[in-house]
């Protein structure tokens, strides 16, 4: 048996945001690999209401401990903002004195400022850094207690060399994806069916959530211009939907479906699309996309913009690349994806590519480079 490895979240679990499946992915994946994994989050309202295990369809092999705190972000709608500010300081609050590690343990992190309730001197830290955060200073310093800082693109690592932090305790360890749930996926007609999608149209599918930075706004200006294509799009709440059809009728809006159904609800897609805006740091530079590496294991042609943060894992070899933020190449490029005699023959290479971003092997990488005590 290895070390145990306490993982320290201030996030909702289960949540609609991708960054749960990728926390329960890797608990899953270190205790996979041995270790006594538990995975400590404060208390929060579960909006979802499902077993977490359950709704990511997770092996239950390792535990999960919830802490108190007030969960004013749950609570309070005025100053937003603050409310999830103070819930953060009592989760360290709590930490602080609740003996929840022991000495030798390690500690894993996505939220830079719980480092400061941890000593390195009685264990191991870890820090995944997914972006560079505006509190420089703080966040500089707060990385500099960690023993080892996991960065998920190599130019993200550069940025962070760049801010004084020592090159030789930081690693790159993109996103990855669960093969497993590909195994046995329904048919293009079947998925159609239950989703409710014309069987006689060529579909071009996105699924995550709509934001600016996601370039979800360029892909609903690129459908304009695609009359002999359906652009449908699974994400965002059911709040959201009515607002989002009346601005834009063109478009199918298909709502939040649950991560498990991820591998058959893309089986409907004729091409998968990713439209990451370059305007932002945290899209061009910093982001390892979840559907990305789902995209790969679909066997399905991939439409995606030409960024530094998708050069890292794609090439033209796997994928079709459009100039970001232009609705109008977008469209260009779905098109040819989906007349192009080799589009089959790219998603092909982009399975077989995908093969080697498991969460095992993440998980393996990150413990190779922990530093022993």
């Amino acid at each position: 048996m290895g070390s145990k490895l306490l993982y320290i979240s201030n996030a909702r679990i289960p949540t609609e945001k991708a960054h749960g499946v990728q926390i329960m992915s890797m608990c899953e994946a270190f205790a996979g690999l041995g270790h006594e994994v538990e995975l400590a989050l404060p208390r929060k309202r579960d909006f979802l209401k499902t077993d977490p295990f359950e709704y990511y369809g997770i092996k239950k092999n390792f535990t999960i401990r919830t802490i108190p705190i007030p969960d004013l972000g749950s609570k309070s709608e005025v100053f937003p903002k603050l409310s999830l500010g103070l819930d953060v300081f009592a989760f360290i609050f709590q930490l602080l004195f609740s003996r929840i590690a022991e000495k030798g343990d390690i500690l894993y992190f996505r939220d830079f400022p719980l480092l400061f309730a941890f000593s390195p001197r009685k264990n191991r830290l870890i820090v995944e850094v997914h972006h560079i955060y505006g509190w420089k200073a703080l966040f500089v310093r707060a990385l500099k207690h960690a023993s080892l800082i996991v960065a998920i693109t190599q130019a993200l690592k550069a940025d962070l060399i760049a801010l004084g932090l020592p090159e030789n305790r930081i690693i790159v360890a993109p996103d990855a994806v669960d093969l497993s749930i590909f195994e046995n996926v329904e048919s293009k007609e079947v998925a159609r069916r239950r989703l409710g999608l014309p069987q006689d149209k060529k579909i071009a599918l996105y699924i995550g959530r709509i934001d600016v930075w996601k370039g979800t706004d360029t892909l609903f200006k690129a459908a304009g211009h695609l009359a002999d294509v359906h652009v449908a799009v699974i994400g965002n709440g059911p709040e959201e939907i009515p607002i989002l059809k009346k601005r834009y009728p063109h478009i199918i809006f298909l709502g939040f479906r649950p991560y498990r159904e991820i591998a058959q609800n893309q089986a409907a897609a004729d091409v998968l699309v990713l439209p990451n805006s370059g305007k932002e740091k945290i899209s061009a530079r910093f982001t390892s996309p979840l559907k990305l590496f789902t995209y790969m294991a679909s066997r399905i042609p991939i439409v995606v913009a030409d960024l530094p943060s998708m050069r890292e894992v794609l090439s033209e070899r796997e994928a079709f690349f459009f100039r970001p933020d232009d609705p109008e190449d977008l469209a260009r490029v779905i098109r040819t994806a989906l007349s192009d005699a080799d589009a089959h023959g790219r998603a092909a290479h982009a399975y077989e590519k995908v093969k080697q971003y498991s969460w095992i092997s993440r998980a393996k990488h990150i413990l190779e480079h922990i530093p022993h005590v």
